[in-house]
Protein backbone atom coordinates (compact mmCIF):
# COMPACT_ATOMS: atom_id res chain seq x y z
CA UNK A 1 0.00 0.00 0.00
CA UNK A 2 1.12 3.51 -0.68
CA UNK A 3 1.75 5.74 2.30
CA UNK A 4 -0.90 8.42 2.48
CA UNK A 5 -0.09 11.74 4.10
CA UNK A 6 -2.07 12.37 7.29
CA UNK A 7 -5.29 14.26 6.79
CA UNK A 8 -5.33 17.83 7.99
CA UNK A 9 -8.20 18.13 10.44
CA UNK A 10 -7.36 21.65 11.58
CA UNK A 11 -10.87 22.79 10.67
CA UNK A 12 -12.34 20.29 13.15
CA UNK A 13 -10.23 21.08 16.19
CA UNK A 14 -11.50 22.75 19.32
CA UNK A 15 -9.16 25.50 20.54
CA UNK A 16 -7.25 24.91 23.76
CA UNK A 17 -7.89 28.39 25.09
CA UNK A 18 -8.26 28.48 28.89
CA UNK A 19 -10.39 31.62 28.60
CA UNK A 20 -13.00 29.85 26.46
CA UNK A 21 -14.75 26.74 27.69
CA UNK A 22 -15.13 23.80 25.32
CA UNK A 23 -18.83 23.57 26.17
CA UNK A 24 -19.37 27.22 25.24
CA UNK A 25 -17.45 26.75 21.98
CA UNK A 26 -19.68 23.82 20.98
CA UNK A 27 -22.92 25.61 21.89
CA UNK A 28 -21.96 28.76 19.96
CA UNK A 29 -20.88 26.71 16.92
CA UNK A 30 -24.11 24.70 17.01
CA UNK A 31 -26.24 27.85 17.13
CA UNK A 32 -24.26 29.36 14.27
CA UNK A 33 -24.70 26.15 12.24
CA UNK A 34 -28.47 26.44 12.79
CA UNK A 35 -28.35 30.01 11.45
CA UNK A 36 -26.44 28.84 8.38
CA UNK A 37 -28.95 26.03 7.80
CA UNK A 38 -31.73 28.60 8.04
CA UNK A 39 -30.24 30.66 5.21
CA UNK A 40 -27.71 32.98 6.86
CA UNK A 41 -24.67 33.77 4.76
CA UNK A 42 -21.23 32.57 5.88
CA UNK A 43 -18.80 35.24 7.07
CA UNK A 44 -15.84 33.40 5.55
CA UNK A 45 -15.36 32.50 1.91
CA UNK A 46 -15.29 28.71 1.97
CA UNK A 47 -15.45 25.77 -0.37
CA UNK A 48 -17.28 23.64 2.21
CA UNK A 49 -21.02 23.21 1.94
CA UNK A 50 -21.44 21.76 5.42
CA UNK A 51 -22.88 24.28 7.90
CA UNK A 52 -21.16 22.66 10.88
CA UNK A 53 -17.69 22.92 9.33
CA UNK A 54 -18.29 26.55 8.37
CA UNK A 55 -19.65 27.39 11.84
CA UNK A 56 -16.74 25.76 13.68
CA UNK A 57 -14.22 27.68 11.58
CA UNK A 58 -16.04 30.98 12.12
CA UNK A 59 -16.13 30.45 15.89
CA UNK A 60 -12.47 29.33 15.98
CA UNK A 61 -11.43 32.55 14.25
CA UNK A 62 -13.52 34.69 16.59
CA UNK A 63 -15.87 35.96 13.87
CA UNK A 64 -19.03 34.98 15.75
CA UNK A 65 -19.96 37.34 18.55
CA UNK A 66 -21.92 36.12 21.55
CA UNK A 67 -22.81 37.30 25.02
CA UNK A 68 -23.32 35.41 28.24
CA UNK A 69 -26.86 35.78 29.51
CA UNK A 70 -26.70 33.85 32.78
CA UNK A 71 -25.95 35.52 36.06
CA UNK A 72 -22.62 34.98 37.72
CA UNK A 73 -22.90 32.88 40.86
CA UNK A 74 -22.96 34.84 44.08
CA UNK A 75 -19.88 34.32 46.22
CA UNK A 76 -20.61 32.56 49.48
CA UNK A 77 -19.19 34.54 52.37
CA UNK A 78 -18.23 32.80 55.60
CA UNK A 79 -20.39 33.60 58.57
CA UNK A 80 -18.74 35.90 61.11
CA UNK A 81 -17.60 34.28 64.31
CA UNK A 82 -19.40 35.52 67.43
Amino acid sequence: MADKPPRNNAHCTIPDDPEQSTYRFIIVAAKRARQLQGGARPVLPTSSKKPTIIAVEEVRRGLVKYSLTGQAPEPILPEPAI
